[in-house]
């Protein structure tokens, strides 16, 4: 390119050919070819070479100042993104504040992330979530807390699906149902009590599928709180997605991989994280919005109160377990209450001509009772309880 260059101007030069002549034998316009005859006449041959179209001055770019500010952010936080670090520097008062896509071009100059292509959501994508807190609560279990002594630790944890607002992260040696049931107990005490909660089908969350079925104490508690217990497909985590959101967040920001001295010290730095997540960190779900600002958005008022739960200590209460079918059999009379109901503690009314069946505080059936005679009794005195 230098040498077709070069011959241009030696044509102007030394041979008296004139300018518009030359510059349409080469296929360029006049300025062009007046631009190169004056950089061959400042830098000699050199001056022909191609030279960078980078701008001299960029009036918009990041100023070093700021862009010194957030590499350090990013440092500190290898896993804040360009979007986490270019709110943090709004909220901190940077001026002039960068764009996200600002931010991303610096740490790309800094070779601190890689370019990659962007996957954009599909303009049908739709966030599915629940229209107020309180609603729904998902709760689950994950591993990998290291302590000193060389055992993992678990935790319960529990997010509202509204708000996204962390109900429950309680530490236990080891997955039992008691430790669990405690730690929900502890979380209703602290929050209220929801009016649905999304379990897996984990053995200290249901029953409903053992052989035969049984109440664990997981559901017992949900029944005696009138709280519907709603359970995932097998093989289906997205159902959870946003408790398995939660645990994604943790295991980076916590930092899962760190070794604590023993539990109650793991306890101790958990409940310090989970305060943070709740009240400072900023949410991309809600508009960057902490989860604790949606969560008291929500009504203050009491809740409806439940079904009033009649006293099942008289002589014509009688307990029965549904099966896995959703069948009740009371005197030789079966009556289907409903599959979900499975393994379920069921109150029965025995009245002269009626048959009432009650799953903790929901009445789920009235019938016409069939049998005349006297119906066996089971566990009159209330409601069976097993753990």
């Amino acid at each position: 390119m230098t040498e077709q260059r070069y011959k241009a101007v030696l044509a102007v030069i030394a041979n008296g050919r004139t300018v518009g002549e030359v510059a349409s034998e080469w296929g360029v316009c006049r300025q062009t070819m007046h631009r190169w005859l004056a950089r061959y006449d400042s830098d000699g041959l050199e001056g022909l070479g191609n030279r960078s179209c980078r701008p001299v001055h960029c009036p918009h770019q990041t100023p070093p100042e700021v862009e010194a500010v957030l590499l350090e952010m990013r440092r500190a936080h290898a896993y804040w993104g360009a979007r986490r670090i270019a709110f943090e520097l709004a909220r901190k008062g940077v001026e002039p504040a960068p764009s996200e896509s600002a931010v991303y071009r610096c740490l790309v100059r800094a070779a601190v992330i890689d370019p990659i292509s962007r996957r954009r959501r599909r303009e049908t994508w739709k966030r599915w979530e629940r229209g107020s807190a309180m609603e729904l609560w998902q709760l689950d279990v994950v591993h990998g807390f290291l302590l000193a002594d060389g055992t993992h630790a678990k935790a319960l944890t529990g997010v509202d699906d509204h708000s996204r607002f962390c109900v429950s992260a309680k530490l236990m040696a080891r997955e039992r149902t008691q430790a669990v049931c405690d730690g929900f107990s502890s979380a209703l005490r602290e929050y209220g009590v929801p009016a649905q909660v999304l379990t897996d089908n984990g053995k200290v969350f249901t029953g409903r599928f053992a052989q035969p079925p049984v109440e664990v104490l997981f559901d017992r508690i949900c029944r005696e709180n009138g709280v519907d217990h709603i359970l995932t497909q097998p093989r289906s985590p997205t159902t959870t997605g946003k408790i398995e959101r939660f645990h994604r967040t943790l295991r980076i920001e916590f930092d899962t991989r760190q070794v604590f001295r023993n539990l109650k010290t793991a306890q101790e730095a958990l409940d310090e994280w989970v305060t943070y997540y709740n009240t400072q960190r900023p949410h991309q779900a809600l508009g960057d919005a902490t989860p604790q600002s949606r969560f008291q958005d929500r009504d203050n008022g009491p809740r409806d109160p439940l079904p009033t739960r009649p006293e099942r200590n008289g002589e014509q209460w009688v307990c029965r377990r549904v099966a896995s079918n959703g069948i009740v059999s009371v005197g030789y009379q079966q009556v289907s209450v409903g599959k979900h109901f499975g393994g379920s503690a069921c109150d029965v009314l025995v009245s002269a001509g009626l048959l009432q069946f009650w799953v903790g505080n929901q009445l789920l059936k009235t019938v016409v009772r069939t049998s005349k005679g006297d119906v066996r009794k089971l566990h009159a005195n209330g409601t069976r309880r097993q753990g």
